[in-house]
């Protein structure tokens, strides 16, 4: 299973979800895509197994990915401070993936219903959908 981790801004999110998915999925292939070079560095950091950075690769990537895990702003287009593009919101949009869709309540961008969580529960929770996605699978 291809699983594709995208964050921007410090990749912190990122960071933490591929630490915690790599120490409880330790074969689980985790590619990640930085929308800056700080991003890309810290998931690197935290286990990735690749890593790029930019639009394109997020283009690339999502065709390639069974799982697609970032921060809700990753389908909206000039989210994460303007970091995704169009072509990236439409990428993460249109693959033909799973997306578990991590809902931050920053950049003017406000999920009603949604409690603000702080980052541990999040990534339990993320960590809790990837593994009925990966049990199913294997049915």
């Amino acid at each position: 299973m291809n699983i594709l981790v995208i964050d921007g801004q410090g990749g912190q999110l990122g960071a933490q979800i591929i630490k915690t998915i790599k120490s409880r999925f330790a074969d689980a292939k985790l590619t990640a895509v930085g929308t800056n070079a700080v991003a890309t560095t810290a998931m690197l950091k935290a286990g990735a197994d690749n890593a790029a950075t930019g639009e394109n690769p997020v283009v690339v990537a999502c065709r390639k990915a069974d799982v697609i895990i970032g921060p809700v702003g990753i389908v909206i287009a000039d989210s994460l401070m303007g970091e995704i593009t169009e072509k990236m919101a439409v990428a993460v949009g249109r693959a033909d993936a799973v997306r578990i869709l991590v809902p931050i309540n920053k950049c003017d961008n406000l999920i009603a219903g949604v409690p603000n969580l702080n980052a541990g529960a999040l990534v339990e929770d993320v960590v809790s959908k990837l593994l009925g996605i990966m049990s199913s699978d294997k049915s």
